[in-house]
């Protein structure tokens, strides 16, 4: 039996949208609408000096990591399958440029975070 490399990409799928499921809609809510209006939260809340903090933590840089790359590989996969329910076949082209795009978006995330310093 031919081995396959699915298993990487729908765990990373799995993963990506238990994350997007569960803190998703909290993270739009908080930096989208609680923390610019006021509400339920100080406006300084999410400011500079506070965010830099916190990126330079490592369990900060961890979740910001997870954040970006778990989502960025659930849209990848997400967007890969979904080519074929809209009529484009899904070749080596079509993966190379999601899945490669989702590598790229991990491996600038990896490196930015990596460059703020401690």
């Amino acid at each position: 039996m031919k081995r396959s490399n699915a298993p990487i990409f729908w765990a990373l799928f799995g993963a990506g949208g238990m994350l997007s499921a569960l803190f998703g809609a909290m993270l739009v809510f908080i930096t989208g609408v609680a923390v610019p209006l006021g509400f339920l939260l100080p406006r300084d809340t999410m400011s500079y000096p506070r965010m830099l903090a916190f990126a330079q933590q490592w369990a900060g840089k961890g979740f910001v990591f997870a954040v970006i790359a778990l989502f960025a590989w659930h849209a990848a996969h997400r967007i890969f399958h979904s080519l074929h329910d809209v009529g484009i076949h899904t070749g080596a082209l079509a993966r190379g440029v999601c899945y490669g795009g989702a590598l790229a978006i991990t491996l600038l995330a990896a490196w930015r975070l990596l460059a703020i310093g401690f």
